[in-house]
């Protein structure tokens, strides 16, 4: 399994699969070498192209353009007829946000008004535009890294932070409307496909997000069918063995935020009661036998 040694995902993930197999392995994904003359890639002495089955729990901590390198070394494991989960080529679609914002406005999903830009020119008229947005850099999570902007901080002060957020290495400009919520947001997951749960990300007193990382807590949720059926058609271009779509819900109807790339189990587990790592090592090991 590709993960993070020591990270709870990654950790509960070999758990369930060793419990099932009698095998455990955690490969750091920056300590895999790929020897492209002799088509071998090793991690110490273990050759990937010799494994049943790989999972791609976590590419690395940091979500960054250095993961879409990373992937492509998985990608030519995958090609060398190795099943895995997710597939490389499925997963480097999603990381980068601009490249899963695409293909959620291709197929039609209800997103944010956003603009995406290089000019910090245009940047400040969509914040004039918006009132309130909130820059996202193309590699995050967790809402790692983001910015909220308002109208009111006058218009020296928007263009200052604004070229202050591309010189920290945000060259290009995702700007998101700062939208009137209520004080929580949704992980609706998906297992293969299929729907598995939904958990609650509630914001936390002295925050704008809802992330666990900024004071949130998870709960317990039942979304309507029309959310679950959203978030399945927003999840199904990707294909991925494993995910969650953010999703909140608004006076004006519901919308999308993103699609996880890998997915975390905590959320189910602590707000729906859901033993994710579990019922994703019975999914992939269903289909190296089937």
């Amino acid at each position: 399994m590709i993960g993070i040694p020591g990270g709870r995902s990654s950790e509960s993930l070999a758990d369930a699969l060793e419990q099932r197999t009698g095998f455990r392995q955690i490969i750091p994904l920056e300590e895999v070498v790929f020897d492209v003359g002799q088509g071998r890639v090793m991690w110490k002495d273990l050759d990937l192209l010799t494994l049943d089955g790989l999972l791609i729990k976590k590419a690395g901590s940091v979500y960054s353009p250095r993961l879409l390198d990373r992937l492509e070394i998985l990608r030519f494991v995958e090609r060398s007829g190795v099943p895995t989960f997710s597939r490389p080529d499925q997963i480097l679609r999603i990381i980068n946000r601009l490249s899963c914002t695409v293909t959620l406005r291709e197929a039609g999903i209800p997103l944010p008004p956003t603009v995406v830009t290089e000019d910090a020119k245009e940047a400040v008229e969509v914040v004039r535009r918006f009132h309130s947005v909130v820059l996202k850099s193309l590699y995050s999570t967790k809402a790692r890294g983001m910015r909220l902007i308002d109208v009111e901080q006058g218009e020296d002060r928007i263009e200052e932070e604004i070229r202050q957020f591309q010189e920290e290495g945000n060259a290009v400009l995702y700007l998101q409307k700062r939208l009137e919520i209520p004080d929580r947001d949704l992980g609706v997951v998906f297992l293969g496909g299929e729907y598995l749960g939904t958990y609650a990300r509630v914001r936390g007193e002295s925050s704008w997000n809802t992330t666990i990382h900024d004071g949130g807590r998870y709960e317990a949720h039942e979304p309507s069918s029309e959310i679950i059926e959203l978030a399945r058609r927003a999840q199904a271009p990707f294909g991925l063995a494993f995910t969650s779509v953010d999703v909140v819900e608004c006076p004006g109807g519901p919308y999308v935020f993103e699609v996880s790339a890998f997915g975390g189990f905590s959320g189910l587990a602590q707000g729906a009661g859901i033993n994710a790592a579990e019922l994703y090592a019975e999914h992939v090991l269903e289909r190296l036998n089937s």
